[in-house]
């Protein structure tokens, strides 16, 4: 017998071959062959450039099988091609190491839109997948939320984090927690815990934890950051005499801003004091010059590497953005990326990429009420810097109270007036009993339809109404839409407040339906605010001496012990789930009321609603001058005589003719709240 080939070759060859390394997963290569960058996305078009995101690479290594790190975290602001890391991950993952993969997001429905919008797009554009994940079903391989490769061999899996179900299907060797500090607990408790129990099984697994932080304490890409390596990228000082390694820090920039010039924005070298200018940036982050990352902790780089990038960084957007950004939250004019009130936080957030710090403590009551009696504001008299003005309403089971705010440039506000509607409303109407004040009384109603009615006098002497009445919608919904329904939706709309950090400011509920199914009308008007947000900010505000500062509240004399108490009456406290994971929430302690403070918050979704936070300087000023102009002293009869309080009143400003320029910002002004009414 002739032997065609040696069996112990064979054998060798063969087992050789099995128990051959794979080889390496390189995340870096993998992107530079197969990322490519439609110029529909990006200003920097074509495949993808290590030389514009030298910072990426680290972060790459770090997520890659010969880095020992378990988890990797990224804190980042907006802007800085965060989420191109996660698609690198989760795609390259699926080509050269596949597994079963799990991408979390704060809710399914973010997931769904992920994987229609996102997820399919970018698997058509890259050719190493395309026939690995066909689109046709395949006995349920393909789905919205689970994307399993052609041969089985690995399958993504998004899910939400509101969902416990979704975090149970598979058991992921590797996974990103995107949008974490969005992340809210779900009926089991903590989802980031859930999501990181699915991988226990894993030794080599690897979980990518990636966002933009929102509020401290609390946030959890900030936590998470902090029980890590907390990593740094230093880049050297431009100046061929210093070259002294340190990290861009916002203080170095935000300190030497020039109002007039944002777009001579640079930071300043911390050793030389040389000037480091934006086109200097291509040159410091290149690693060839220096430029590296640092960690505080290097020691804690075995389990947990943390990462820290913010937009100085980044080509995807110029320091005179970044300067403008801020120059536009001093002011309180709406920031470059358009966001809605909240700019300081926004600010922190997506330019700084770091948290919005806030203590969860009040100032004391009694600092805010000797800083009214100090101002001698006369309660129930506009002042002049209170250009728009919103009621805010709160429903109790025995009354109904309300509140009177006006708002300004740089975002100033002043509470103007309160009062209650209880047992005693309509006394002195014919056939009044004593029942409760309750919405639902006859009694109530009439007394807050005439307050939607009522005008206030300014310092001119002018009289005016509220722009915009918000009520709470929360409690008493039907009564309440009983009561508003009768009212055009310019002059009156209902409001909830959101827990949830991550809620937008203000947003339109949703359309619901009552017990039988059928759609409730109420929708229309109505809206949810961002509370927690709100209070954060609120209390920041508090704690403003200087009239001219930014976000600064006045308060007028007379309003009453009770109200300060309320108005500060909350605190931020962590609480633990049941699993035992942390979470912040506002309590109201014991024995305390919070309807001035829950009347705020009413009056400023109203002033929301109106698109102040939208307006441009020119347009407060043109306002500004209309209401400051005498009309016509009112006729008023006797009684409103006696009645009239004596207040002084200013030099007013000779009456102008309003210039076109005048008159086109109003306009503007004017059509753009009517587009969102």
């Amino acid at each position: 017998m002739t032997l065609l080939c040696n069996p112990s070759w064979l054998t060798y060859s063969i087992l050789a071959q099995e128990t051959m390394p794979p080889p390496p997963v390189n995340y870096l290569s993998w992107a530079k062959q197969n990322i490519v960058f439609s110029d529909r996305i990006t200003q920097f078009p074509g495949p993808y450039n290590e030389a514009l995101f030298p910072f990426f690479s680290e972060i790459l290594k770090a997520i890659s099988p010969e880095d020992p790190c378990r988890i990797v975290t990224i804190a980042k602001s907006a802007q800085v091609g965060g989420t191109v890391l996660a698609n690198i991950f989760t795609l390259g993952t699926m080509d050269m190491a596949p597994c079963d993969f799990l991408y979390v997001h704060p809710t399914e429905e973010n997931a769904s839109r992920w994987s229609k919008q996102k997820l399919m797009p970018l698997i058509r554009a890259t050719t190493a997948l395309t026939a690995l994940f066909p689109e046709k079903s395949r006995e349920g391989g393909n789905s919205i939320h689970y994307k399993e490769r052609a041969d089985g061999r690995g399958a993504i899996q998004a899910a939400g984090a509101n969902s416990p179900s979704g975090l149970s299907m598979i058991s992921p060797r590797k996974q990103v927690q995107d949008d974490l500090s969005k992340w809210q607990n779900n009926d089991a408790g903590d989802p980031e815990s859930q999501a990181e129990s699915r991988s226990k099984a894993f030794i080599d697994a690897k979980i990518l934890k990636i966002s933009t932080p929102l509020i401290a304490p609390g946030c959890r890409i900030s936590s998470n950051f902090e029980r890590g390596t907390q990593e740094r990228y230093h880049v050297p000082c431009p100046h061929p005499e210093c070259h002294t390694m340190q990290p861009l820090e916002w203080e170095q920039m935000r300190d030497h801003i020039d109002p007039e010039h944002p777009e001579k924005a640079c930071f300043f070298c911390v050793k030389c004091g040389g000037e480091i200018k934006e086109h200097h940036r291509a040159w410091m982050v290149a690693p060839e010059n220096g430029a590296k990352w640092i960690a505080k902790y290097p020691e804690r780089a075995r389990y947990h590497r943390s990462f820290h990038i913010w937009v100085a960084y980044s080509p995807l957007e110029s320091w005179e953005a970044l300067a403008r950004a801020y120059l536009n939250v001093q002011s309180g004019g709406p920031d470059d990326k358009g966001k809605k009130s909240g700019a300081e936080q926004v600010f922190f957030n997506d330019w700084l990429g770091q948290p919005f710090e806030t203590d969860g403590e009040s100032i004391g009551w009694e600092v805010l009420r000797d800083r009214a009696a100090q101002t001698g504001l006369p309660r129930g008299i506009i002042p002049p810097k209170a250009l728009i003005l919103t009621i805010g309403i709160d429903v109790q089971g025995d009354r109904v109270e309300w509140l009177l705010v006006g708002y300004g440039k740089n975002r100033y506000r002043v509470v103007i007036d309160r009062g209650l509607f209880d047992d005693n409303t309509g006394r002195n109407l014919p056939g009044f009993t004593a029942h409760s004040g309750h919405i639902s009384e006859p009694a109530v109603q009439v007394a807050l339809s005439k307050l939607v009615k009522r005008e206030w006098l300014d310092c001119w002497g002018n009289r005016r109404k509220a722009d915009l009445v918000a009520i709470d919608g929360n409690a008493y919904t039907e009564d309440v839409w009983e009561w508003a329904r009768r009212h055009p939706i310019t002059d009156v709309i209902m409001v909830r407040g959101d827990k949830r950090e991550a809620a937008p400011m203000l947003s339109q509920v949703k359309k619901e339906k009552d017990k039988k199914g059928r759609p409730l009308k109420y929708s229309r008007r109505f809206f949810n605010f961002n509370a927690s947000v709100m209070k954060a900010a609120l209390y920041r505000s508090y704690r403003k001496v200087d009239p001219e500062q930014t976000g600064f509240i006045d308060f007028v004399h007379g309003l009453g012990d009770d109200f300060f108490e309320q108005a500060t009456s909350e605190v931020r406290v962590q609480h633990r789930g049941r699993d035992g994971h942390p979470y912040y929430l506002w309590d109201l302690p014991a024995g305390k009321r919070n309807e001035a403070l829950d009347m705020l918050n009413q009056s400023l979704a109203a002033s929301l609603r109106l698109g102040i936070n939208y307006w441009t300087e020119d347009e407060w000023d043109a306002l500004a001058e209309r209401l400051s102009q005498e009309l016509p002293p009112a006729q008023l009869d006797l009684e409103d005589q006696l009645l009239q309080p004596q207040i002084p009143v200013p030099q007013s400003p000779p009456v102008k003719k309003q210039s076109p320029l005048i008159d086109a910002a109003i306009a503007r002004a004017i059509a753009r709240a009517n587009r969102r009414g």
